[in-house]
């Protein structure tokens, strides 16, 4: 593969693109102004019972500079150029940077912590974000009706277990009408901040950077931190124009945000912050109160809408990053879905779906509103900015940009989120610990998977014979070495691409038979998103009927064996094979940890070996008939 940023795939560009980016990567920045700028003005306060001017006019210019350094020259402007051929994320920057071969004790083994941290991260902030969004929505009842505050958090609850249970269905038909939804959200957000900008015009002073420069610096240390982690809420979500470039191209993101979304944000905040300098009562709810009484309710409905298609966004991206995860080794194969034959992107994870909607209701039940959820909110979000400008530095490097001006750049960039993450990590006791907690246990976790597997290959590859064995017994045989020939095809399944299969051999020593066409299949992830179907299949002749088949898949792929064959009979790549005859048979491994000391502690074998025990078998993740598979079983010990 090669590393130059001229090998990219090409981006689509176009209103369509543009307009699916609306619903799917601005949803959740989209409704950030449900509750930041409250959060930022509240931390501005000092304890004060209402707002001073110049509070509100530094949380606004603070909030309006963080989108235009952290979002739009940070993500938009350069963050984006570091795809993995039109694939963003931090596990497509991983594959960027070879980072899965990394050796025990090398820079990369380091680098692929960090960066295994950094996937992680975003399942904790999956879990955070539907929380605090649709809690922050359905509070809007509040503003007219306090008796009604009892039922918000039912509601809330109600409203997520009715998104986490149409995960099932697919979302293809629902995503249809996602962007034109968001795109009259983002009208609704500058309607209703031009209304607010014509209460208090004043709040225009806070476009010059000197407002939040003067006010950050005059509150002191404990004020600034506050401001700080409260006004990053309204950058949360701007790390999805990276993890979710592939789907819509870089061109068509950046349109969406610097046409619609940014211009649309920043006047509902001067709104919000017009609102508050004219009326500083309105800080419990500033959103809703930007409305006249008489839209209060109908506009509580349609920001509920609006956090669910964030919240939508935030958990299709969980298993897209699952998956990719799965194929490049780092989780252990697990059911998946795919809702729509046409679209290999709509996929449904049962595990990840019930354990992020166990993680969202319990933060909702346990922190009960809004303004407690958003002292766990903003930590996650900015480690993983931290860790995403490391990443796409060294990548700059990597493809030969000058290194003094990729670390002048970055590096900038990186101090600014130091800051941001030192401001939030001041919340860590008031419930920051909580996404820490669940990004910690899924890196951790992956970690173990990922150096468990790469004992367990050690050990199969230390016990597979050599094909040209098998070969020689079946072409001429001797004593102890005549095999029968079975009338029969088979395909043996094997990790390995080299040596004899587990299982073959297992069968061959059992049975002193062979099947009389023998196919040895190997499925194996490259460090590109997608592979062309020209690539996929390579076909090795071994002799005496067996051939070697190796498939090659994008970690952005779902693999299939039965379609690898195929394509390789298409191609004229085999012969003599009826798929509908093939009998394929798999190894199913049970890990029997050891107390040898060889880099993983007994005790996390025993979490590897649970792993495994619980993982989707091979034949179904690879797509295997059911009525054509045989599982051979296996100990070995690790």
């Amino acid at each position: 593969m090669s590393d130059e940023p001229a090998q990219h795939e090409p981006n689509r560009l176009g209103a369509a693109a543009a307009l699916g980016a609306l619903g799917i990567v601005y949803g959740d920045i989209g409704t950030s102004p449900l509750y930041a700028l409250k959060e930022a003005v509240k931390a501005a306060m000092a304890g004060a019972s209402q707002p001073a001017p110049a509070a509100v006019v530094g949380a606004v210019s603070v909030i309006l500079w963080s989108l235009i350094f952290v979002v739009s020259i940070k993500y938009a402007i350069l963050i984006m150029r570091a795809d993995n051929r039109g694939e963003g994320g931090i596990v497509a920057m991983l594959a960027l940077l070879h980072a899965r071969e990394a050796k025990p004790g090398t820079w990369r083994a380091v680098l692929l912590i960090f960066g295994l941290i950094g996937a992680a991260l975003l399942y904790g902030d999956g879990a955070i974000t539907p929380a605090i969004s649709v809690l922050s929505a359905v509070e809007g009842l509040k503003v007219d009706a306090p008796a009604l505050s009892a039922f918000v958090l039912p509601i809330t609850v109600v409203v997520l277990i009715a998104l986490f249970l149409a995960q099932r269905f697919g979302t293809g038909s629902i995503g249809r009408v996602f962007g034109p939804i968001m795109l009259v959200w983002f009208a609704a957000l500058a309607l209703l901040g031009v209304h607010g900008i014509v209460k208090a015009p004043a709040i225009l002073q806070a476009v010059n950077p000197w407002a939040a420069v003067s006010f950050t610096v005059h509150a002191g240390p404990a004020v600034s931190f506050a401001i700080l982690g409260a006004a990053f809420l309204a950058v949360t979500g701007g790390e999805a124009m990276y993890a979710d470039m592939g789907h819509f191209g870089a061109p068509s993101i950046r349109a969406s945000w610097f046409a619609v979304v940014l211009p649309c944000l920043v006047l509902n905040y001067f709104g919000q912050g017009g609102l508050l300098l004219a009326e500083p009562a309105a800080i419990d709810n500033p959103f809703y109160q930007l409305a006249p009484d008489w839209l209060h309710y109908p506009l509580v409905v349609f920001a509920t809408a609006a956090t669910v298609i964030a919240s939508q966004a935030i958990i299709s991206g969980a298993f897209s990053l699952t998956q990719q995860s799965i194929q490049l080794g780092f989780l252990p194969k697990m059911h998946i879905v795919h809702t729509a034959a046409d679209e290999i992107g709509q996929i449904y994870l049962p595990l990840v779906n019930w354990l992020l909607a166990a993680a969202t209701l319990g933060a909702v039940l346990a922190f009960g509103s809004s303004d407690a959820l958003a002292g766990a909110y903003g930590i996650a979000v900015s480690a993983l900015m931290a860790i995403t400008t490391v990443l796409a530095a060294l990548v700059a490097i990597q493809w030969g940009f000058p290194p003094a001006a990729v670390i002048a750049v970055n590096g900038a960039f990186f101090l600014i989120d130091l800051v941001f993450f030192s401001a939030n990590a001041v919340k860590l006791f008031e419930g920051g610990w909580f996404p820490l907690l669940l990004a910690l246990s899924v890196a951790f976790l992956m970690l173990t998977w990922r150096r468990g597997n790469h004992l367990l290959e050690a050990q199969r590859a230390a016990m597979r014979e050599p094909e040209s064995r098998l070969v020689d017994a079946c072409a001429v045989g001797g004593p102890g070495l005549r095999l029968l020939r079975l009338p029969t095809s088979a395909a043996y399944l094997t990790a390995g691409t080299s040596g004899l299969p587990l299982p073959l051999s297992n069968f061959v020593r059992t049975n002193r038979a062979v099947q009389k066409r023998v196919l040895i299949v190997s499925a194996v992830t490259t460090e590109r998103p997608r592979v062309p179907p020209e690539q996929r299949a390579r076909v090795v002749p071994l002799g005496q009927g067996i051939d070697r088949l190796v498939l090659t898949y994008g970690f952005d792929e779902a693999p299939s064996v039965p379609g690898g064959i195929a394509l390789a009979l298409e191609r004229g790549l085999l012969q003599d094979v009826d798929p509908a005859a093939i009998t394929y048979i798999v190894g199913r491994e049970t890990v029997i940890p050891s107390r040898e000391r060889d880099g993983l502690a007994r005790w996390r074998k025993k979490v590897f070996a649970f792993m495994a025990r619980n993982s989707e078998r091979t034949a179904v993740y690879f797509g295997v008939p059911t009525a054509q598979a045989v599982e051979l079983g296996l100990e070995i010990e690790l």
